[in-house]
């Protein structure tokens, strides 16, 4: 009887784990109501909301923003598939975490906040770097670890950071950037700018306990805090259900307020996070569900395959992928010609390529590199490296 009990409860988990992309699979693109000049006017997928009422899902964008919106997400995506094939050409080593299938939210969050907005995100920070001002060279040189990457090629994939546009970089311990996001919070608060904080982390995070005592500190002092999971729906290899008794990650935050987004469509998660700064601002923190998806595995070591159907992956690259839904909606209502946005995409490789050829040729930093950036004022203090007898002493 428990040798059947078993099989059956087998077979069960191994039927949802099938289906585990399901729920990323049940929205399609939103709906065009119409163009007036160079004007689109959407209606976007309906909000699910916790103790909130939704934005209008009727949105607007102007030509000029939807061409942008494509060169960007064509550039991120472009830059994260060239950094999938210097890897397995073994030009870049070590840990190594795409973003591609994801790249509407990063885009539609700067579409809605500025730099003087704090944001801080999980070890799948490529793109962010990219968005908050940095380049593509900074990517590639830093993934390469030669001098000219984001920084100057001592982090890796994982710790881009770009302070002069409060980027405060991706972080390797998983969840151990939500309570720094809430510091983050603190400080706008102190200083009375109007500004947020934004903390990103994923599905995979979310079960972290840390992230609970943020939400706790952060409604019990009102701070401007804008916590969004990434949800792109699997953690690892793990599919949400299997690690969360309750995947409704926007709800997460008890007593506050919280929303889902189709964070596959750059419109919808521009008009969530307008709403969402404005709202913590006034009154406090807020969390964000994205709804999204990443096309690659969790790493480089992660096939990708073994956890969920290609036909998966393959549809919802069909039915919601970000850059073809925005192509869809320039070429359809007439407002870009299918050439124009090719040009686009051939400028944009050709900034990849360069980029990728400038990081190739840039130097690995020097030994004495290792000893700095780590005090700022060291008052004649001594680092030791591995060996005992290996030294450094600061002037």
């Amino acid at each position: 009887m428990l040798a059947l009990a078993s099989g059956a409860l087998r077979a069960s988990l191994g039927a949802r784990a099938l289906t585990a992309g399901a729920a990323a699979l049940q929205r399609g693109y939103g709906t065009t109501i119409g163009v007036e000049g160079d004007v689109l006017t959407a209606e976007v997928n309906p909000y699910k909301t916790h103790r909130i009422d939704p934005p209008s899902t009727t949105v607007t964008a102007t030509k000029a923003e939807l061409l942008q919106y494509f060169r960007d997400l064509y550039r991120l995506r472009r830059m994260e598939i060239s950094a999938d094939m210097l890897y397995k050409a073994k030009a870049i080593r070590g840990f190594c975490h795409l973003y591609d299938g994801q790249e509407a939210v990063i885009v539609g969050l700067e579409a809605a906040l500025n730099h003087k907005d704090s944001i801080i995100t999980s070890y799948r920070d490529h793109a962010t770097h990219v968005m908050r001002g940095g380049t593509v060279l900074e990517v590639i040189a830093e993934l390469m670890g030669r001098t000219k990457g984001a920084s100057k090629g001592k982090g890796g994939s994982m710790h881009m950071y770009r302070r002069q546009t409060n980027f405060f970089g991706g972080q390797g311990i998983v969840g151990a950037q939500v309570p720094l996001g809430a510091g983050l919070a603190l400080a706008h608060q102190y200083k009375g700018e109007g500004g947020v904080a934004v903390a990103m982390y994923g599905d995979g995070a979310a079960n972290q306990g840390q992230i609970f005592e943020s939400f706790n500190m952060a409604a019990l002092w009102d701070l401007p805090c804008i916590f969004v999971c990434e949800n792109n729906h699997y953690g690892m290899g793990t599919a949400e259900w299997r690690a969360a008794k309750s995947p409704a990650f926007y709800t997460r935050g008890d007593y506050m307020p919280g929303m889902n987004c189709d964070g596959m469509d750059v419109l919808a998660v521009r008009q969530a996070f307008a709403y969402a700064k404005e709202y913590a601002v006034a009154n406090g923190p807020i969390v964000l569900e994205m709804d999204t998806y990443r096309y690659h595995g969790h790493s480089m070591s992660d096939p990708g395959s073994t956890y969920r159907t290609r036909d998966e992956i393959s549809s919802i690259r069909q039915q919601r992928d970000p850059i073809e839904h925005v192509r869809k909606l320039l070429v359809d209502n007439g407002l870009a010609e299918a050439a124009e946005l090719k040009a686009i995409e051939k400028e944009v490789k050709a900034e990849i390529d360069g980029a990728i050829e400038e990081a190739k040729a840039a130097p690995y930093p020097e030994a004495p590199e290792l000893w700095s950036g780590i005090y700022q004022d060291p008052l004649g203090m001594t680092l030791r490296g591995i060996e005992s007898n290996h030294k450094h002493k600061y002037a």
